[in-house]
């Protein structure tokens, strides 16, 4: 069985989900990336930044993998080019040969796992050792964002416990480079870069995705079931909504990023 996943799909969780592409989500990639590459792209989603990517590197072979089914059903109806697929994948357990891909992208694909170590050798594996393993996750204990309203504090608490209870580590970004290490690849360059939210349509989309998200998605039923009651809920909610609405409002997000080659086969 997959991971659970905190936020689920939720229509508040793919609206953020399609904001990301691969200029504003896989910058520290795609200086790596020729025409005729072949790409994996794990936890593909939406699959806004895997038909970027096969853009990218047209004509080459790209596919987009992912747990949900509707969400893969989705993807492909949305994004078609010659090269490009979507498929149900375990990503613990790829349908993949040794060494099929040329690069393998993981973007916010690790902080919501159990064993990203595992993970990060399954990836490693299906792109060989000459193959390329790239990853980004933010970082949330490392979010920091102006005014400073209280319901935001409590926002960000509820998240942390929220998320480490379902599954994986919200704090992933700094963990990065650990996990590829302890998954024994021998070349891992670790860089980080961010997400800033701060005109207005930034906060509006940003802040109004979150005051819904607080309340109707997944993430709100595991919240609750981990105590946070609909007052607690509501008042996370507005103080989103209070942040979208201040011409001072000012959020960023860090982010850990590695490329990761040569993983040492298990002896």
């Amino acid at each position: 069985m997959p991971d659970a996943y905190t936020h689920g799909h939720h229509e508040s969780v793919l609206r953020s989900h399609r904001w990301r592409t691969a200029e504003n989500s896989a910058a520290y990639l795609l200086p790596h990336l020729k025409p005729g590459m072949s790409i994996l792209d794990v936890g593909s989603g939406p699959g806004t930044i895997t038909a970027d990517l096969a853009a990218r590197v047209a004509p080459g072979r790209v596919v987009g993998t992912d747990a949900s089914a509707d969400v893969v059903a989705q993807a492909a109806a949305d994004h078609q080019a010659p090269g490009l697929s979507f498929e149900v994948g375990d990503a613990y357990a790829l349908p993949y040969a040794a060494g099929e891909f040329d690069v393998v992208h993981a973007h916010q694909v690790l902080q919501h796992v159990e064993r990203p170590v595992d993970m990060l050798r399954e990836l490693g594996r299906v792109a060989g050792s000459g193959g390329l393993v790239a990853a980004r996750d933010v970082d949330y204990l490392g979010v920091i964002w102006y005014p400073l309203i209280p319901a935001l504090d409590e926002w960000l608490a509820l998240y942390i416990a929220t998320h480490r209870s379902v599954a994986g580590e919200p704090a992933a970004g700094r963990r990065l480079k650990a996990w590829a290490r302890e998954a024994g690849f021998t070349d891992v360059r670790a860089t980080a870069s961010t997400w800033l939210f701060e005109d207005g349509a930034d906060r509006a989309w940003w802040g109004g995705m979150w005051a819904d998200r607080v309340r109707q998605s997944a993430f709100a039923d595991a919240a609750r079931e981990t105590g946070a009651d609909d007052a607690l809920l509501q008042r996370i909610s507005d103080g989103w909504r209070e942040w979208a609405a201040s011409e001072d409002g000012w959020l960023l997000m860090p982010h850990g990023e590695i490329l990761a080659r040569g993983l040492t086969a298990p002896s």
